[in-house]
């Protein structure tokens, strides 16, 4: 307990001498650094999560114009090019990264990303593949139920559908995902059900809306869903029920829906009209 006023009269004596005397250049240059330090750890986060992309992108490339070896520069550098979209660049940087053995589990998760989105599927079931079963994350699964989508597997589409939804707070769109899966399969009231539920989760998801929509009218379901929508979104739904409508062959109930479809919008519907226009001119 004795020491405790040294420490205070110490810190007050430190003090007393910093107001009267210039500070050590070494010492300034020190506290910067430490705060440098913690401002790019910070800043790193930001540009690779709500900074513009290619801002980002372009943020990254100079740092590691200065720090060629800095792994979190080439980390943050391929999830900033996913984010521009850029995928086939993220993925060159992955395989650096991979190469030099940097990479980790949520990096091949990323890469498997990347490679989808240019189409490159087995490359990218091959990155999976090398992550062990323990790694459970939200987007591994999305992207197993995915890669098990496009092998037409679909047992294991469904139980890997089902894990991703429950490791996040916003399925919505793994759900339409799901749903557009039932759909390609022709399971329609499946579809529908996943649909409706993806909607809950985000009733502005419009993709959903519209999905839902063919999927009831597949089954000739041809009446909106009681769903939140605009007026605009109305009519759209209500000429995508039309246009299914018509190429199963039930062309009065999908004229009909036209003309509910211009007379709803807002503003002048030039599709649904170019179609309408067409049905009448086959009947004439």
């Amino acid at each position: 307990m004795r020491h405790i006023p040294l420490i205070a009269l110490s810190l007050v004596a430190g003090i007393t001498l910093a107001a009267c005397s210039k500070p050590n250049v070494a010492d300034v240059d020190k506290e910067i650094d430490g705060v440098n330090v913690i401002d790019a750890t910070n800043l790193n986060d930001i540009m690779m999560t709500v900074a513009d992309p290619n801002e980002a992108v372009d943020y990254f490339q100079r740092a590691l114009k200065q720090e060629p070896d800095r792994v979190e520069f080439k980390r943050g550098l391929a999830k900033s090019l996913i984010r521009a979209k850029r995928a086939s660049e993220a993925a060159l940087v992955y395989t650096k990264l991979e190469t030099s053995g940097e990479m980790e589990h949520e990096d091949r998760v990323d890469f498997a990303d990347a490679l989808i989105r240019t189409n490159d599927w087995d490359r990218a079931e091959n990155q999976l593949n090398k992550i062990p079963p323990t790694y459970e994350t939200f987007k591994r699964y999305r992207l197993e139920a995915m890669i098990a989508d496009s092998n037409k597997n679909w047992k294991k589409a469904d139980s890997f559908y089902e894990t991703a939804v429950g490791l996040t707070t916003k399925p919505a769109g793994v759900l339409n995902n799901w749903g557009f899966s039932k759909l390609t399969r022709g399971e329609y009231a499946a579809a529908e059900k996943l649909f409706l539920e993806s909607i809950t989760y985000s009733p502005d998801l419009y993709t959903a809306k519209n999905n839902l929509v063919l999927a009831r009218a597949a089954q000739r379901k041809y009446t909106l869903p009681v769903i939140q929508m605009t007026q605009i979104e109305k009519a759209e739904l209500t000429h995508t029920l039309a246009i299914t409508a018509i190429k199963q062959g039930d062309i009065e109930i999908g004229r009909g829906l036209l003309e509910d479809a211009i007379e709803t919008h807002p503003q002048h519907f030039d599709a649904a009209v170019r179609t309408l226009a067409a049905l009448n001119k086959q009947r004439n």
